[in-house]
Order: C-alpha cells, then sequence, then structure tokens
C-alpha cells in the first residue's frame, strides 16, 4: 500500500485512534472477571488467585520483552502497516484461546500468544510520530491516550456487565472486538513511514538488550526511561491488584469493579482529549509531567488508606491527571532522536515496559497475597497502593534531576 499523504488526508489520526480505543476495549473487558475466572479453574480462594494473575501478567510480559523490539525494528524496515496488522491478529487469536481455557494451563499458553502482539501500542505511537510535526506530536500523543481512556470506560463496564452471564463470556466479546479490529485496519489504515526513512533489520539492535543500547547515544532518553521505567512498575498496581483488593476489603461484585474502572476511564478521557491539549502548550512537558506524577502518588495513598468504598472515587478522578506522564516523556524523548530511529526508541520502551510488567505484577500481587491471607502478620490489603506511591516519587526525582540537569525544561513549551 501507498504512503499516505498526510496533507491530504487528515483522518490518519483517527485511523490509529480508533485502533487504540478498539484494542484498550478488549482489554478493559476482562479485568472485572480475570479474578473469578482464575478462582475456578484452579479451585482457589481470592488471595492465592492474586498470584496466579500476576503469573498470568508476568508470562505474557515475558513474552512481549523479547517481541517488542523485534516487532519495532521490523516496522522501521518494512513499515509500520503490516506489522501492525499482525500484532492485532495475534491478538484476536490470543483471546480466542482464553475464551475456550478449560485449564489454567490453557489459560497461560492463551497469554503467550497473546504477547507477540505487544507491539500495537508502540507502533501507534511510531505511527504517530511519523505524521506529526514536533509542535503537535504531545498534543496527538494525548489523542492516543484519550483512545486508551475510552477504551477504558467501554471495556471494564462491558465486562463487568457480561460478567453476569458467565466469567468467560466477555472473553468472547474480546475476541469479536480484536478481529473488528483487524479488519478495520486493513481496509482504511494506510502506511505512515516513507521509504526513504526506513532502514535495513538488524537483528542485533531487534533483540531487547540491543535496542535498549541503541539509545544510550542520547543521554536525556537513558535518564528518562530509567525514570519512566520505575514509573510503569508502580502504574502496574491498578491492572493487577485493583480488582483484588477491592473484591477483598470492599467484597465489590464484577459490576461494580467494571463501574469504577469505567469513572476512572471517562476522567481520563477528559484529560487526555481535552485538558492535556491545553497542559502541555502552556505549562510545558517537564511542567505537565511533574503535576501528573504528584496527583498518581496522592492518588496511590488513597486508594491504601479509603476506608469506604465511596472514597476511592475522587482518588481515581485526582489519578485522571496522570495522564500527562507518558505524553510529557514521549515529547522529550522523541524530540531527541532522528526519524528513522523513532519505531526503534518505541520498541525500546515497549521493552522497558515488558520487564516493569515482568516486575510490578508478581512484586504488587505477592504483596497484596502476603497482607490479605489468613497468616498475614498485619492485614493491609492496600500494601500494593502504598508501594506505588513511593515508585511514583522516586520517578519524578529522576526525571526532575535529568530534565534541570540538561537544561530543557524550559525548553519544552510547544
Amino acid at each position: 500500500m501507498a504512503v499516505i499523504d498526510v496533507t491530504k488526508h487528515r483522518h490518519s489520526v483517527a485511523f490509529i485512534v480508533f485502533v487504540v480505543l478498539i484494542d484498550s476495549v478488549s482489554f478493559g473487558i476482562i479485568l472485572p472477571v480475570l479474578p473469578q475466572l482464575i478462582v475456578c479453574l484452579g479451585e482457589t480462594d481470592l488471595s492465592q488467585a492474586s498470584q496466579t494473575g500476576g503469573y498470568l501478567m508476568f508470562s505474557y510480559a515475558a513474552v512481549q520483552f523479547f517481541a517488542a523490539p523485534v516487532l519495532g525494528n521490523l516496522g522501521d524496515r518494512y513499515g509500520r502497516r503490516p506489522i501492525l496488522l499482525f500484532s492485532l491478529l495475534v491478538l484476536s487469536i490470543g483471546y480466542v484461546l482464553m475464551s475456550l481455557a478449560p485449564t489454567l494451563t490453557w489459560l497461560f499458553v492463551a497469554r503467550l500468544i497473546a504477547g507477540i502482539s505487544s507491539s500495537t501500542f508502540a507502533l501507534s505511537y511510531a505511527y504517530i510520530t511519523d505524521i506529526s510535526t514536533p509542535e503537535i506530536r504531545a498534543q496527538r500523543f494525548g489523542l492516543v491516550g484519550a483512545a486508551f481512556g475510552g477504551g477504558f470506560v467501554l471495556g471494564p463496564v462491558l465486562g463487568g456487565f457480561l460478567g453476569e452471564f458467565g466469567a468467560k463470556t466477555p472473553f468472547y466479546a474480546a475476541a469479536s472486538l480484536a478481529l473488528i479490529n483487524v479488519v478495520y485496519g486493513y481496509f482504511v489504515l494506510g502506511e505512515s513511514l516513507r521509504d526513504e526513512q526506513r532502514r535495513p533489520f538488524d537483528l542485533r539492535r531487534a533483540n531487547p538488550l540491543g535496542a535498549m543500547l541503541q539509545i544510550r547515544r542520547y543521554p536525556v532518553v537513558v535518564g528518562l526511561a530509567i525514570a519512566y521505567f520505575v514509573y510503569m512498575v508502580g502504574h502496574m498496581a491498578l491492572p493487577s491488584a485493583w480488582t483484588y483488593y477491592t473484591m477483598e476489603k470492599f467484597n465489590w461484585s464484577e459490576r461494580q469493579i467494571g463501574l469504577s474502572l469505567g469513572f476512572a476511564g471517562i476522567f481520563m478521557i477528559a484529560v487526555q482529549a481535552g485538558l492535556i491539549r491545553w497542559a502541555i502548550p502552556r505549562l510545558g512537558a517537564f511542567r505537565a509531567g511533574v503535576i501528573g506524577m504528584v496527583a498518581m502518588a496522592a492518588a496511590f495513598c488513597g486508594y491504601a488508606l479509603s476506608i469506604h468504598d465511596w472514597q476511592l472515587y475522587p482518588w481515581l478522578a485526582l489519578a485522571s491527571l496522570s495522564g500527562f506522564v507518558t505524553p510529557a516523556f514521549q515529547a522529550i524523548m522523541t524530540g531527541q532522536i532522528p526519524a528513522n530511529a523513532q519505531g526503534e526508541l518505541q520498541g525500546a520502551m515497549s521493552c522497558q515496559n515488558s520487564i516493569a510488567s515482568i516486575i510490578g505484577p508478581v512484586m504488587l500481587t505477592q504483596l497484596f497475597s502476603r497482607f490479605s491471607s489468613a497468616e498475614a502478620p498485619v492485614y493491609f490489603p492496600g500494601i500494593p497502593f502504598l508501594a506505588a506511591a513511593l515508585l511514583t516519587l522516586i520517578c519524578l526525582a529522576v526525571f526532575a534531576f535529568v530534565v534541570i540537569r540538561h537544561g530543557i525544561s524550559g525548553q519544552l513549551r510547544n
């Protein structure tokens, strides 16, 4: 397919936003019912099920760790479109297998297959980078984040309601949405990477270590990558511990969990589709990122210390300001490297996110299990969120140090 002419095809951004939206819905739809499915298939209690849930996320992230840089580099060689469509197809196969899983072993195999689809979001960001000028990249990154937020509104709410018809029903819906995504992308998504911007595929740069080593030439990118990694480890608290925590402490149903995540998604959309378009140009990427991290740390503490379930909702609203964080990091980091290495950067970031996804869920669900079981030294199921708050503050300190040290904090207003 010919490369799109972005001066004539202004709907290119809408195409990629819709891809991310459907992908996000298919992910969010399974969150409310996953604990119930693990309890049923594993014949275990909620505390032990949380550990299995952590290992499921671990297995997905382990495959993602190796697949993401390969697919990112293939995107730099052959274009974003074919690799993105391949990722979406594999994702749909993974959900089909999850919907049919009769045992926990089958469920793990399905997650391993789905891990190959890890490049979806990374290639979406690379696609946006290809078709956007530096002045508007941050705002468009915000739109991609808003699409993810939109999926996070629809997905968990749908999952909560569908879960009342059986734990596997949302998985059938997720598989269907993923397949729709493949068909949509095949017919409407054009190629964004021009021939002169492509580079040969190099296996040495397409492995996890190689992808990360390539960015060492850019000191600002290296420092911010470290900070973002720490942030993502803590950020795993919501997807890995929220369902178990609210079931354990407040005895929530799948519907209540879905509604709470949908509420969070509404505020995420408001921030990433609306507020961020004002914040990045006026505050600059640096200040916006700081505000997002402070809000996220405060929200994590609020989750952990809430006594009544209604108290969670104001903290979920405040946490939406964390929508500033990823666009802020992306705006600074993508401005430090050339066009023909953008896919490699996104692959390296996905690789780091995979490591965070390996470490975070296992660590945080183990903490939850340890402090929510009958043998807990102190009963405190909210401890994963306190740990996440600490990690967010560490990220903030590193982020501020790197940006200020390199003297770029005042250069980041669009």
